[in-house]
């Protein structure tokens, strides 16, 4: 009987050994494949920058999100959409509300129809996206030799390592090393997928004038426009550090008030013996 009870121990012993090498090994697996389907993981691995907003309780650096917004609307926006970033979402974070209408009412809108049933133009409002460079994708494609350029509202999370990808694409045009044959329309940067990229290198110093006095270095331009596209990809970031500090904040004397009202209340029922004392009962006692 004993050795019956040892066999079926080390069964289940084994069978749940080889259940969790299965598990480790499908996980591993699953972690490797979605790791490689990264399109940055195969160009060079861009380096790790330390960007403010990653602190625990740190937010966006908001100037830098204006001056972000100034090189997107400038240079970025000849040729990129942000379709799901409004200038409602700039109030209050790297513009006033008339900024952001002044802003808005720079660009003409299609709206419609009106009373006889007609598209019209009209100034962009608070409620409107960022102008879009092309009416569709065709037209974007044609525009760009075949290539589409990729909407920038959620740039930064549809990227692996995103904001310091973004920086370091933006920052990383150079001459392709001896050996690598040039290829036509395309211009080399390793940290693109394999190394060719349709975008021609679109920051250079000075190219524009920050409102701010800002100098408009490269790597000036390049950190702030990555900033504003962290930003546009989680537009609640800072309310979410915010929500943090105030669950740090309030939770531990609400936990600590909870621990001392249970040893209030359950102390007696803890520290109490109960003792039973069986009597004889009347039948028994006769006998």
């Amino acid at each position: 009987m004993f050795k019956l009870l040892t066999s079926k121990k080390a069964a289940k012993n084994l069978a749940i050994g080889l259940a969790s090498a299965t598990t480790a090994s499908g996980l591993g697996l699953a972690l490797a494949l979605n790791v490689d389907l990264f399109a940055s993981d195969h160009g060079c691995y861009p380096a790790k920058y330390p960007w403010f907003h990653e602190g625990l309780f740190n937010t966006l650096d908001h100037a830098s999100i204006r001056r972000g917004y100034e090189v997107y609307k400038q240079v970025c926006a000849a040729c990129h959409s942000m379709r799901y970033t409004y200038f409602r979402h700039l109030v209050g974070v790297s513009h006033t509300e008339e900024e952001a209408k002044a802003e808005a009412a720079e660009s003409m809108v299609t709206d419609g129809p009106n009373e006889e049933g007609n598209m019209f133009e009209r100034p962009g409002k608070l409620s409107d996206p960022l102008p879009s460079p092309y009416p569709n994708d065709e037209a974007a494609k044609a525009a760009n030799g075949g290539a589409l350029p990729p909407d920038l509202s959620l740039i930064a999370f549809a990227r692996n390592n995103g904001t310091n990808y973004i920086f370091s694409l933006l920052t990383g045009y150079h001459d392709p090393p001896a050996g690598v044959e040039e290829k036509e329309g395309l211009h080399y940067n390793p940290y693109f997928n394999g190394g060719w990229i349709a975008m021609a290198k679109a920051l250079y110093d000075e190219i524009i004038e920050y409102s701010d006095g800002t100098p408009a270095t490269t790597s000036q331009l390049a950190k702030d426009v990555t900033e504003f596209l962290r930003w546009s990809s989680e537009k609640s970031h800072d309310e979410k550090k915010k929500l943090l500090l105030k669950t740090f904040l309030i939770f531990p004397p609400i936990l600590a008030l909870f621990y001392v009202y249970k040893r209030r209340v359950f102390t007696v029922m803890k520290s109490r013996k109960i003792v039973f004392n069986p009597t004889k009962s009347s039948g028994s006692e006769k006998h």
